[in-house]
């Protein structure tokens, strides 16, 4: 409260743009009224700001609108609506220009919110700040020094206030206020610095020419600093100070100093008034948030109802462009409905000719995929069982008849889109199992890395994918590669799976995909991963898979 007065005599002596217009005359005279109401009745100047904010933005007037918006932040910070008033200031920064004469203002109020919440760092940040900019007049420039200096020595700064203060030249200061204010904050700051510092009697002659010249805002600050130097040493003086400090908030109307007064009372009061203290304490301090937590619902009311306002204008707006612009199609549309008609005509027979070619190429593409079940479902599974009954000497009849009856169950359900291949819980070894029924005593199958944790988090689709894959790597070296070592290696890194196939049969000359290997790349294409064959290898042949898991 005590600063608010020299941000209003900025605000006065900011001349407003004026523009000759009907818009800006009534925004303007909106303006002056808020001016007038500030820190008498928060709420109706707040509403007048908000009048005058929505004729500005008629003329893009951004200078104006933020003068309104800072003088909107300062009624919320007089009623205790903080937060409110930071995002007030942040939407008038956001309407400021570079050079803008409103720039120290921001700062300055943006700057006192941060020490009322104790947040000093960020308030001296700000301070900093506005004392960057221009700043109209010197009583101003010095408010703005004593604010700091309150932030440095909350933070435990004292050198660093006391270095402020003293930089201030008291006599060329004519409000007597103000010197009074810088006096009291010198001792103060002198006794935090060292507690046997004797304030007391210095503290009590400023606030008797406080008393004096009526200043009876200042006054409480010389009673709140009197309680708390004398709290230890002096209780019985602590008490008489915290209580007169109490009185005189009652008297200027302060409920925060009220309560801070309280405060100071219960830390040097008879014990046996603790209850009655509390008591006070607990009503005062419900009936302030109460009467802010009001103040932050009507600033709000009052935003949301001239947005609404605001929006139901440029409805009516939209509404009559739109009756506008129906006319205009109407005009249009009869024109435009005999150029369709004809285009139509030509798109019809052209969207004939595009489905008989889709359908043409949706049968191909059945039949492919019936071709590519049968060579994995059906072929590759009979090769599987012919390599199971060569490389192992005693085979159990029964369960050959199973593999042969699965087969033909498959062979009977082609046309159906149902996988055939049953995932077991422990897939690796089911991987594992296929691939080492490839291996003979001519050809050793080495499997590195197909642990069951590479495959945490795979996909069922993925898992399915990959097995008829190696499947048909396997056949494949089975039928034509001579190969009597084959190695797979399984990886994991992070989020791709990577499988190294290599053998040292006769290799390829060149990758031509054929029936097999178009199964192959269709596959891993499926689930978005890569196959790369190495054909340049004199001897053998090496293929890198590798695929994302999906989480």
């Amino acid at each position: 409260m005590k600063y608010l007065p020299f941000l209003l005599l900025f605000l006065f002596s900011c001349q407003k743009k004026i523009v000759e217009d009907q818009s800006s005359i009534e925004g303007n005279n909106l303006y002056d009224q808020g001016i007038g109401l500030l820190l008498k009745d928060d709420v109706t100047a707040y509403s007048k700001f908000q009048q005058a904010i929505n004729y500005f933005a008629k003329q893009k007037d951004s200078s104006n609108i933020s003068k309104s918006l800072i003088c909107q932040a300062i009624a919320q910070k007089s009623s205790g609506d903080i937060l409110g008033a930071e995002a007030t200031l942040v939407e008038a920064l956001k309407m400021m220009k570079e050079n803008d004469e409103s720039f120290f203002s921001v700062y300055d109020t943006m700057a006192n919110l941060k020490l009322d919440q104790k947040e000093y760092n960020d308030a001296i940040n700000w301070y900093n700040k506005a004392l960057s900019e221009k700043i109209p007049t010197e009583e101003s420039r010095i408010n703005i020094l004593c604010n700091k200096s309150v932030a440095e020595f909350k933070t435990g700064k004292h050198y660093e206030a006391l270095k402020i203060l003293y930089s201030i030249n008291l006599s060329k200061i004519n409000n007597q206020n103000l010197v009074n204010r810088i006096k009291d904050l010198i001792e103060y700051v002198k006794w935090l610095d060292n507690k046997t510092y004797p304030a007391t009697e210095k503290i009590e002659l400023i606030l008797k020419d406080k008393l004096k010249n009526e200043d009876f805002w200042g006054a409480n600050s010389c009673y709140s600093h009197l309680a708390e130097i004398n709290q230890n040493l002096e209780p019985t003086k602590s008490l008489h100070y915290a209580q007169q400090m109490y009185d005189n908030a009652i008297k200027i109307k302060s409920p925060d100093d009220r309560l801070q007064a309280i405060e100071r009372i219960i830390l040097v009061d008879d014990p046996s008034h603790s209850k009655q203290n509390f008591k006070e304490y607990k009503i005062l301090s419900d009936s302030i948030e109460a009467s802010r937590n009001n103040y932050r619902k009507r600033f709000a009311f009052i935003k949301y109802d001239s947005e609404k306002k605001e929006t139901e204008n440029q409805r009516l707006k939209a509404k009559d462009a739109e009756n506008k612009i129906e006319i205009l199609q109407r005009n249009i549309g009869i024109t435009t409905l005999l150029v369709l008609l004809t285009v139509g005509y030509f798109w019809y027979r052209r969207r004939k000719k595009r489905l008989q070619q889709e359908k043409e190429l949706e049968v191909k593409n059945t039949e492919l995929k019936y071709s590519k079940k049968v060579h994995d479902k059906v072929a590759n599974k009979v090769y599987h069982v012919m390599s199971e009954v060569e490389n192992i000497p005693v085979i159990d009849k029964n369960e050959l008849l199973d593999k042969l009856e699965s087969i033909y169950h498959i062979s009977r359900d082609i046309s159906y889109d149902d996988k055939d291949l049953v995932l077991e819980k422990d897939f690796s070894k089911q991987l594992s199992k296929m691939l080492k029924s490839y291996s003979s005593d001519t050809i050793k199958v080495p499997i590195i890395g197909n642990e069951e944790d590479i495959w945490s988090g795979v996909s069922d689709t993925a898992k399915s994918e990959i097995f008829y894959i190696m499947q048909e790597l396997m056949t494949n070296m089975r039928k034509h590669s001579k190969a009597d070592r084959v190695m797979i290696d399984f990886e994991r890194e992070n989020n791709l799976i990577i499988i190294l196939y290599s053998d040292n049969g006769v290799g390829i000359q060149e990758h031509i995909p054929r029936n097999g290997l178009k199964n192959t790349e269709s596959r891993i294409n499926s689930i978005n991963g890569t196959i790369n064959f190495e054909t340049q290898t004199e001897k053998g042949l090496k293929i890198n898979l590798s695929f994302p898991v999906k989480k």
